[in-house]
């Protein structure tokens, strides 16, 4: 055999191993994004290049152990995930018919109420050029916890294809980590009245007629309503969209939260001195409702600039004893910037029109935080909004308790866990104290190296103080003796101190195998989407393969 044939043939059984034992990577025609994040829920929609009717999702904390099935059978997917912990880290990758996608990491939304939020905003974005991917970037390096888009979301039209090549493709990787929750501009209206913008998204369906045209939502203790300026303009049929149903409803849900912050956003701006100027209609219309029931911000975009108001009230300034709304326009997320064709009115604290950038926001406790970035990751602007904020209600109080099956023994050493809180739909967390982490009531897992390990076990549930309690495991060389602590390890005790962090003695009974969380038994574990054979069972075939091809070529020698 000459050395290029051996070559060659080495080559070969290279690739047929690593392809093998490595899976094969999804490609998906539209990423993964995330949509209706909030504290217990996250929906992650995709579409794939053919129909596929296994399609799921794996998900964990640390892991991707948990399963959710696709209820769809075609190329578009929405999978719900239920029963998240709040203010908690997943990773997700997707599974479709034998493939899976690289895995990608997103937050859950705190507690209603929490007093700590960070967001993005920014409008006028999509058209999948080069200062878009750069303010998309920069945001993501930024790591807010949401992203509020300002509308003109796919230009120049907001077809079905504009969306994809102008908004999932160029924002992939934000959407994949950071969920969007936006607002209709002026350029999805231009096709069917905004209908392929209903078709890609999935947003909050809180009005009256359940519609997704405009909504609002709670995240910590911030209160966020999104109202369709163009619905309240005129721009879509009484059929789809009134103004009066759209007052109405801001109306009734401000009127109702609890949250201490209100911030509202919409795509026609009601104070803009850039070259489409103010919308009277949205100023006079809404502008009272937001005075009354105390508005904190209002965000815009349309004007590809960004230009920030004094405090307003009515139709001008407020004055120093009155309380006034400061009016933003953010759009600069990567249209063409547009100048300033006026001079700067005195209502205009601050204008924009050479820089692209998105507005950062932090509200923590009685203090609102903003600052617009630059994708050179220089600051534009920076202000801050106070007020009192009253004392927090206490959160309610709960227990854990935790048993554990074999606290002892040697190398490798499967140890079995169930946990049982008292606060209903608790979430459980488990950290096993050697790096790896795992969630649901019932766990086990697998010691390989001896030592002493403190296990974590934290419970979270909606509206409560989180529990944790621990306990600990200890493993011996293989062969060897427990080496006796004179305590029992599977009593929870916390060494050092003698005191019982809230476990018991081992559960007699306990089940060796504890079911998976969120895995029906029967299910495929491994692959998902019917692919019966998994990379350890091709391998093998493979080395049958190259051994025969080496046997075929002596034998033609």
């Amino acid at each position: 055999m000459d050395r290029t044939k051996s070559l060659s043939l080495a080559t070969l059984a290279a690739l047929l191993v690593t392809g093998f034992a490595s899976g094969t990577a999804l490609a998906l025609p539209r990423d993964p994004y995330l949509q209706r994040v909030g504290p217990d829920t996250a929906t992650v929609a995709f579409r794939l290049a053919s129909n596929c009717s296994s399609a799921q999702v794996r998900y964990g904390v640390g892991n991707t152990s948990t399963v959710a099935r696709s209820t769809d059978s075609a190329r578009v997917h929405a999978v719900v995930l239920t029963g998240l912990s709040p203010a908690t880290t997943y990773t997700y990758s997707v599974d479709a018919c034998g493939e899976t996608t690289p895995a990608k990491t997103f937050g859950t939304a705190p507690v209603t109420g929490t007093r700590r939020v960070h967001f993005a905003a920014v409008g006028d974005f999509g058209t999948g050029g080069s200062d878009q991917k750069k303010v998309a970037a920069s945001m993501l390096t930024n790591k807010p916890e949401l992203f509020v888009a300002l509308g003109d979301n796919a230009y120049a039209s907001g077809t079905e294809t504009e969306f994809q090549t102008n908004l999932f493709t160029p924002m992939a990787a934000l959407l994949a980590q950071v969920p969007m929750f936006a607002t209709p501009g002026n350029h999805e209206y231009v096709t069917n009245e905004a209908q392929p913008y209903l078709d890609n998204l999935y947003l909050p369906t809180n009005n009256a007629e359940g519609s997704e045209r405009y909504y609002s939502f709670d995240w910590g203790h911030v209160h966020f309503v999104s109202i369709d300026s163009n619905c309240a303009i005129g721009l879509a049929s009484a059929s789809k969209c009134s103004l009066a149903a759209q007052k109405a409803f801001v109306e009734k849900d401000l009127a109702a939260t609890t949250q201490p912050w209100k911030v509202v956003f919409f795509h026609h701006p009601s104070w803009s001195s850039g070259e489409h100027g103010s919308q009277l209609t949205m100023r006079r219309q809404f502008g009272p409702l937001f005075e009354k029931y105390g508005v904190d911000l209002v965000l815009t975009g349309h004007d590809h600039d960004y230009e920030r108001s004094k405090p307003m009230l009515g139709d001008a300034e407020a004055g120093k004893s009155e309380r006034g709304i400061p009016y933003l326009v953010v759009g600069g997320g990567g249209a063409t910037l547009r100048a300033f064709a006026t001079s700067r009115p005195s209502w205009s604290v601050l204008r924009d029109d050479a820089a692209h950038g998105f507005l950062d926001v932090d509200v923590v406790e009685g203090t609102l935080t903003a600052k617009l970035v630059k994708t050179d990751g220089g600051v534009l602007d920076s202000f801050s909004l106070t007020k009192e904020l009253p004392a927090p209600p206490p959160l309610p109080q709960g227990t854990l308790d935790v048993t554990v099956g074999d606290a002892s023994g040697p190398a490798p050493h499967t140890a079995a866990f169930v946990a049982t809180a008292s606060q209903a739909g608790a979430t459980v967390a488990w950290d096993f104290g050697d790096g790896v982490t795992a969630q649901g009531l019932q766990v086990e897992h697998v010691y390989t190296q001896p030592g002493s390990y403190t296990v974590t076990t934290t419970a979270t549930a909606q509206g409560a103080t989180p529990v944790s309690a621990t306990t600990v495991v200890t493993v011996t060389a293989s062969g060897t003796t427990d080496p006796g602590t004179g305590e029992d390890p599977g009593t929870g005790s916390d060494p050092g101190t003698g005191e019982d962090p809230g476990t018991s003695n081992p559960r007699p009974g306990l089940p060796s195998t504890p079911a998976t969380p969120g895995v029906t038994p029967g299910d495929d574990s491994e692959g998902g989407g019917g692919c019966s054979a998994g990379p350890a069972a091709l391998i093998p075939a493979a080395a049958l393969l190259v051994a025969g091809l080496v046997r075929r070529r002596r034998r033609g020698r």
